[in-house]
């Protein structure tokens, strides 16, 4: 990942598409004093003023931002091949960390549980980066990458780092869950030629691998999705998409991909007790996927009910803080969870003797 060296910009260029957004932004920017000048008709704020951005950024409303671009001002000419969205250019100018705290990825796992004998079927990959001595979440690193043009990067070095780190430090049998967004994927035989190549250098079992897809639906091209899919199978590997039951299409996709494993939305697990309206719902989602031949994890168990009621319905495997928090080592259940399973057999023996 290279990065665009903002502290060779003496400013930025901000164009507004229409006459109304640019009275807007003169109004705005002569309020608060950030002392524009107009060049080539943008108004160039220098970079002394940089900090008034986030400011100037809410002051409009979200349709009007589309409306407002901005690129670099070097010294007395502007550089029109990095024109983007001003709200871009406000994200990549508040995240200078991204590039330097992308080097020093690390991982949290949480444990995905097999509901049938309470074992740890696999963990899942959450990736973190150490920056100066904090821990930086997924969010905000994809955020960065999003505002920095570097996602595709991003996603690759976390699919390899994530299988260097963490593959040697599974149980016997055990799958790791990698996450993967297919909007970075243009061509499956040369996007993921890196993250084979770094499963055969560490000698890992391409069947205890699992590349889960992130927010399939966002991603309209099924025909892609589904090449993207198959590669990572040619290989060995399993798949699983997520959010079965988040929106209108999500049926879609599970019949037409047929993925091994998909995981319930979050929401219709949250909360869920013996009289829920959503019960019957689940389990039809459960069935369906079934008659498919997809295993389900239910993803969001937070209480012991939820863990029951899932358990009940023919989820397969269950993910959640109950079972367990994202830790930096995997940690297996959690006190909680043992305890669950050690009460459920008792009771099992107590009932057949």
């Amino acid at each position: 990942m290279t990065p665009l060296v903002e502290t060779e910009m003496s400013g930025l260029a901000i164009y507004a598409a229409s006459s109304h957004l640019r009275r807007k932004l003169a109004l705005l920017l002569e309020v608060h004093a950030a002392a524009p000048t107009v060049q080539e008709g943008a108004f160039v704020l220098p970079a002394t003023s940089f900090a008034f951005l986030d400011g100037l950024l809410s002051a409009f409303s979200a349709t009007e931002r589309l409306d407002l671009l901005a690129a670099p001002w070097r010294g007395t000419r502007l550089d029109p091949w990095h024109l983007l969205p001003l709200e871009q250019w406000v994200r990549r100018l508040g995240t200078p960390w991204f590039f330097a705290a992308a080097e020093h990825l690390c991982f949290h796992l949480q444990p995905i549980v097999a509901l049938r004998s309470g074992e740890v079927y696999g963990y899942e990959a959450l990736v973190r980066a150490q920056w100066e001595g904090q821990v930086l979440g997924a969010g905000p690193l994809l955020q960065a990458a999003a505002a920095h043009g570097q996602s595709r990067s991003f996603d690759a070095r976390a699919r390899r780092s994530a299988i260097e780190q963490l593959y040697p430090q599974l149980g016997p049998q055990q799958v790791l869950f990698i996450n993967f967004a297919p909007g970075v994927v243009y061509n499956p035989n040369i996007c993921l030629q890196t993250t084979f190549e770094t499963c055969r250098e560490v000698g890992a079992d391409f069947s205890r691998l699992l590349f889960e897809v992130t927010e399939s639906e966002a991603f309209p091209d099924l025909r892609l999705l589904g090449s993207i899919l198959d590669r990572y199978r040619a290989e060995g590997a399993q798949v699983a998409l997520d959010d079965l039951g988040a929106g209108h299409t999500s049926l879609t996709f599970l019949g037409t991909l047929r993925p091994d494993i998909v995981k319930l939305d979050r929401n219709l697990v949250r909360g869920l007790h013996a009289d829920d309206p959503r019960l019957p719902l689940v389990a039809a989602l459960i069935r369906y996927a079934h008659a498919l031949d997809v295993r389900v994890v239910a993803e969001g168990i937070e209480t012991a009910e939820e863990l029951r009621l899932v358990a009940e319905l023919g989820s397969d495997y269950a993910q959640g803080y109950f079972l367990g928090r994202p830790a930096e080592r995997p940690s297996g259940l959690s006190s909680q969870a043992a305890q669950y399973w050690l009460n459920r057999t008792e009771h099992h023996s107590t009932g057949r003797a």
